[in-house]
């Protein structure tokens, strides 16, 4: 039976891949119809230039500071013994849709060349009023591609809102991906401890950036005040005991506003009071550097004169600091690598050997965007697509770039769809 099972998947794989093949010829098809003003994107934002001085580096360095240990204790003492990721995956109990069925609709999001090789949709009702938002993965975690014996992928979504209690909340969905053809996940929604851990408040933010680096993750607060990242411990995962709209402390227990589950944030990054000071939309991780480092980039739209900003922070080689950033006196996180870019309104940011990927979001809603490879030395390229040659072919409202090492993919979302494809498939588009 469990041979017949195997063959089976391996079916609908290979089902799968061929249904992905002829989805990408369509949507290289429908490219060609492109009018010529959605076609337009900036001029080549030639190559990345260095930054160099203190006073260009200074205002990208960020400020440490953690949770009080008591408050965190405090927090588990009254929710309960925290658990790890595993108990998380064991509680699965959603399942996300093969690209085979995916609506049309859906899989207009995936990019049109190079063409994805494994893609699937979530639930409708599941993420309706929520936003899809960062893609990090257990390849990011540990440098086997594991967590422990588990394959997971980390899904970021948000609901926007000014306050927790308005509707600014983020969750994560914590993906099984042992088996590429059945994942499975749970909602854990991320928080913030009050009231010296007495209780808990939803985090604010659209989460349009993620790394999951050693047992700690770190993410974007776009919304929550002068803080740039949080961060959170993976093994400190709290059960939520009601199941209601409610976020914290509730009559009977705690809630999570429906999630099976809470991640307690156990510190922070601030930003500079320094002129220019740039906050982090968008992370992905870089193993190609020495150390491993957080790559991050900030949002500047299209339509500013301004040229945007790339750079790096190194992770502690501290044992007793495992996932967080290398910090220097007064508990700084300083800068291992600027530059800027010309490439106004990119979003996504990837880094690898020297070469850095930016995704650029399309300029008519439905529309696709653009992916540009650039380094120091040669222009920047982007892939083509369609008769006409456009360089829409990048799925159009992606917001994440996460490299997994062990298998050479590349993971992303976009809308409803969470999509794979090799790095090397990439390159090969750029030339």
């Amino acid at each position: 039976m469990k041979q017949r099972g195997r063959h089976r998947r391996r079916k609908r794989g290979q089902a799968v891949r061929a249904f992905l093949a002829g989805t990408a010829l369509a949507l290289t098809a429908a490219a060609t119809m492109i009018s010529a003003s959605q076609a337009t994107v900036a001029a080549n934002p030639g190559t990345l230039k260095p930054l160099t001085s203190t006073a260009e580096t200074t205002p990208l360095r960020l400020k440490e500071s953690q949770v009080p240990k008591s408050a965190l204790d405090r927090l588990s003492s009254e929710m309960g013994r925290p658990v790890g990721v595993s108990a998380v995956l064991a509680s699965a109990d959603r399942t996300l849709r093969d690209a085979i069925d995916c609506t049309a609709g859906e899989r207009t999001a995936l990019p049109v060349e190079p063409a994805a090789t494994a893609a699937y949709c979530w639930d409708a009702a599941d993420t309706r009023s929520w936003r899809a938002g960062a893609v990090t993965t257990s390849g990011d975690a540990d440098d086997d591609g594991l967590w422990g014996a588990n394959r997971v992928i980390l899904s970021a979504w948000s609901r926007t809102g000014t306050t927790a209690d308005d509707g600014g909340l983020a969750r994560v969905a914590f993906v099984d991906a042992n088996d590429l053809g059945r994942l499975t996940y749970s909602w854990v929604l991320l928080a913030v401890p009050v009231d010296d851990g007495h209780d808990f408040r939803g985090l604010v933010s659209q989460v349009s950036g993620m790394v999951w680096y050693q047992n700690k993750l770190l993410v974007t607060a776009s919304g929550d005040g002068g803080d740039a990242l949080y961060v959170y411990d993976m093994d400190r995962v709290q059960r939520a005991t009601v199941d209601s709209s409610a976020v914290g402390r509730v009559r009977g227990g705690w809630s999570a506003h429906g999630a099976q589950w809470v991640l307690p944030a156990v510190g922070s990054y601030r930003l500079t009071d320094a002129a220019g000071a740039a906050r982090p939309d968008y992370l992905s991780l870089d193993r190609s550097t020495a150390p491993d480092s957080l790559v991050a980039s900030e949002w500047v739209s299209g339509d500013d004169d301004r040229d945007a900003r790339v750079w790096r922070y190194d992770f502690s080689a501290d044992p007793r600091r495992s996932g967080l950033l290398a910090t220097g006196s007064g508990g700084y996180a300083r800068v291992a690598d600027a530059y800027v870019t010309k490439a106004a309104g990119s979003g996504p940011v990837l880094s690898y050997d020297s070469q850095w990927y930016l995704g650029r979001a399309a300029g008519t809603d439905g529309d696709h965007g653009t992916l540009w490879r650039q380094n120091t030395s040669t222009p920047a390229k982007a892939t083509r697509c369609g008769t006409d040659e456009t360089r829409n072919c990048w799925s159009g409202e992606s917001e994440s770039l996460s490299y997994w090492e062990q298998t050479g993919d590349v993971w992303s979302q976009s809308g409803r769809t969470l999509f794979a494809l090799p790095l090397a498939s990439i390159d090969r588009s750029l030339g």
